[in-house]
């Protein structure tokens, strides 16, 4: 599957727009909050990515649900909650592409 921030891939076609699709995803592991920042800088960072990876791989089947071989124009929030878990949402619109 392609997954682009622009709403159109060099090379291919848009055949078909399906639909909006989104992937969320909250790391519900607090993050470290020691007297180090670095050690709680690089916690935040591991959190947001093991967060996203979640968030882009639910926007991936809610695609696959609308049959769509790509998702363009995706759009990334990332947001530390008030309790200190790393929520990431994904949103973009699922389309068929050809070559």
């Amino acid at each position: 599957m392609i997954l682009t921030t622009t709403n159109s891939i060099e090379n291919f076609k848009i055949i078909d727009y399906l639909g909006i699709v989104t992937g969320v995803a909250i790391n519900e592991e607090k993050l470290a909050m020691g007297f180090s920042m670095s050690k709680y800088f690089n916690s935040v960072r591991d959190s947001i990515d093991v967060t996203k990876e979640k968030a882009f791989q639910q926007l991936q089947e809610n695609a696959k649900k609308l049959n769509a071989n790509a998702v363009v124009g995706i759009k990334v929030e990332i947001e530390l909650t008030t309790h200190n878990y790393a929520m990431v949402s994904v949103t973009g619109t699922a389309v068929k592409v050809v070559a």
